[in-house]
């Protein structure tokens, strides 16, 4: 069963009420405020609705309970821990010692009824687990979603392998008075702490750089593998904590990157790629929550198949646990995908794929959403929304690497997906289209974007350019809009493999439909850009991919800026590109900013690609010559 309590809902966004429950500040102040319920018979007061979700990370079943009492009429006549709802006028006539209101900020709601709590009854609340208010950014009301601006991170720091988790403060271009401060709390892989701290962003945009070896030299830590939480303080306009993960080694070849985990654990998550005969897949599940995932509570199964194997294992809480694919699906073979049953336990899990010939990859699922249903109104929308909804990703330079994709069903509303390829030179030249047509929800399909060129006589002039996969419905089909697909990148030199996945969106249109096309900073359509390019260590490059798509026809060129900045945020050099609608460009860290301005740049620095004219997608990725590489796409504040 999964746990029972809101993580994340589409009309409102994430919860915090979850979040102030699992903060690892909160555990021993729970158990504390259990044992205190435990001293006496108690009463449950629950106005807001929290009791079953606070009771989701404590066990009730210790606790001598006389009743339950609500104040809302529509919460009567339910059943919760067991005990049919009361209205709270009929507090009196219960027999506790202790009377607990489930709330935070429980101050006036205790003086509302305070009349009727007999005489000698303790009164406790969700107060005595709040985490210190210093932490807090809003003191007057304790789930604000300000307050707990969190994530957590893969970190690790053994047998060979090093992390490094890079982003910025933007937080003060939103509004913050001043740059954030950051509390990290670090397990290792059972779920034990082995390292708390606080650093304080030191100035307004700086970079911040959490980088496994430096942690491990900090705190004299041993080899480790586990969850790295992160809480930053003092935030503003934004509650999200975004980053980006690069996984690095002694040996050069050990080189990836992936995204952030998103804060909110899912019922389900996919785009699992099945190993080929020579791979192993391991799924990191990161129990993100103060308690124990229970056997079976967490499953795998084919894309498309109702037969699902469960993990017949604990987790405890806040470990990490590496779960090889074949010990469930050992039938599971590329090019079949896989759907994680992940019952709200943890956030977006990161994969690993290590290959027999040493090299491995990271890279992470995405949410499957189950809110979703067809929508009849898509197939009706290219008259006015052209190409609508629309995927894009690079073809990277066809004389050095593969570059190949994989459709994945991401919601469960999916039971055909209707599709169509259009590739891209980096001129915005359209050079050749394919249907995929209408593929069942468990196709196992990849399409090889270099060997189709090829098989068509076609090349791109640019040498690159960019794919969109987008909606197609001559053979039928419906579609919700939650269009994913996976990407996979091979440099021929080395057979060094990168994968990453993402979402449809509508790009460059003034017209808009459900949020589309989506804006960061106010209601749609966004149609500007501001993307994070995180920059690689010496001796290795960095490299980007813009992609300048448009559901409509737009501009005919960007007006594109790409600002360099240090480790403290002070801007050092800004060059201008444009790229043609319809188009891409490719370009190096080396190549755009020339030695002078790199050294001044130095170590921590990154770059902003601004665009006030137009919408971008980007993807990024580390270059250690014809040795290594890693890729994933960008994100923006």
């Amino acid at each position: 069963m999964p746990i029972k309590i809101e993580t994340f809902s589409n009309a409102k966004g994430g919860s915090s009420f979850f979040k102030a429950l699992g903060h690892p500040l909160t555990v021993d102040k729970a158990a504390a405020l259990m044992a205190k319920l435990g001293r006496g018979p108690v009463a449950v007061y629950d106005p807001l609705g929290m009791a079953e979700g606070f009771f989701e990370f404590q066990d009730p079943s210790a606790l001598d309970l006389r009743g339950v009492f609500v104040q809302r009429l529509e919460d009567l006549g339910r059943t919760v821990l067991g005990h049919e709802t009361q209205p709270v006028t009929r507090l009196q006539g219960t027999q506790a010692s202790i009377l607990f209101v489930v709330a935070f900020d429980a101050k006036r709601l205790i003086a509302q009824m305070g009349h009727l709590v007999p005489a000698g009854t303790d009164i406790v609340s969700l107060d005595e687990i709040r985490i210190p208010d210093e932490m807090l950014t809003n003191r007057r009301r304790y789930l604000d979603p300000l307050n707990f601006a969190t994530n957590f991170a893969l970190l690790r720091d053994a047998q060979g392998w090093h992390t490094r988790i890079v982003t910025s403060d933007y937080w003060t271009g939103w509004g913050a008075p001043k740059p954030p401060a950051v509390w990290f709390c670090l397990f290792d892989q059972a779920g034990g702490v082995l390292a708390q701290w606080q650093d304080a962003i030191p100035a307004p945009g700086a970079s911040l750089v959490v980088d496994s070896q430096a942690v491990r030299r900090r705190f004299n830590l041993g080899e480790f593998t586990g969850s790295l939480f992160m809480h930053v303080l003092g935030v503003a306009g934004h509650d999200v904590v975004k980053y980006a993960l690069d996984t690095y080694g002694d040996d050069p070849t050990k080189l990836s990157c992936t995204h952030d985990a998103n804060a909110w654990p899912s019922d389900l998550y996919a785009g699992l790629p099945a190993p080929k005969s020579d791979e192993t897949v391991v799924l990191w599940i990161q129990n993100s929550h103060p308690v124990t995932i229970p056997k079976r509570g967490i499953g795998v199964n084919l894309m498309g198949s109702e037969e699902i194997a469960w993990l017949d294992e604990e987790i405890p809480p806040f470990a990490s646990y590496p779960l090889e694919v074949a010990t469930l699906l050992p039938q599971a073979r590329w090019p079949q995908q896989i759907e994680v049953q992940a019952g709200r336990y943890f956030v977006r899990p990161r994969y690993e794929v290590h290959a027999k010939n040493g090299r491995s990859r990271i890279a992470h699922a995405n949410v499957e959403r189950n809110d979703l249903v067809a929508d009849p109104v898509i197939p009706k929308l290219g008259a006015l929304m052209g190409k609508g909804y629309i995927l894009p990703a690079p073809i990277l330079p066809t004389a050095q690497w593969d570059s190949l994709l994989q459709p994945t069903p991401m919601s469960t509303a999916q039971q055909d997906l209707p599709l169509m390829v259009i590739l891209y030179d980096a001129t915005g030249a359209e050079v050749a289209r394919h249907a995929l047509g209408c593929l069942p929800r468990s196709a196992e399909t990849e399409f090889d974007l270099g060997g189709f060129l090829r098989e068509q006589g076609l090349t791109l002039p640019s040498g690159y350019g960019h794919v969109e996969l987008v909606y197609e419905f001559s053979q039928g089909g419906s579609a919700d809009g939650w269009l994913h697909s996976l990407f996979r990148y091979t440099q021929k030199a080395s057979g060094h493999i990168a994968e990453t996945s993402f979402g449809a969106h509508m790009f460059n249109t003034v017209l808009t439909y459900r949020n589309e096309p989506q804006s960061y900073a106010s209601a749609p359509p966004g149609l500007s850009t501001r993307l994070f390019l995180r920059l690689a260590d010496d001796p290795l490059d960095t490299f980007c991919h813009l992609i300048y798509s448009a559901s409509t026809p737009w501009h005919a060129m960007s007006t594109t800026t790409l600002a360099l900045y240090d480790a403290l945020g002070r801007e050092v050099a800004l060059r201008q590109v444009q790229i043609p609608c319809g188009g891409s460009l490719l370009w190096r860290y080396r190549e755009m900013f020339d030695a002078e301005a790199r050294g001044r740049a130095g170590a921590g620095a990154y770059v902003i690609i601004r665009d006030a004219t137009c919408r971008l997608f980007g993807y990024h990725g580390a270059l250690d010559g014809d040795t290594a590489f890693s890729l994933d796409h960008m994100f923006g504040f």
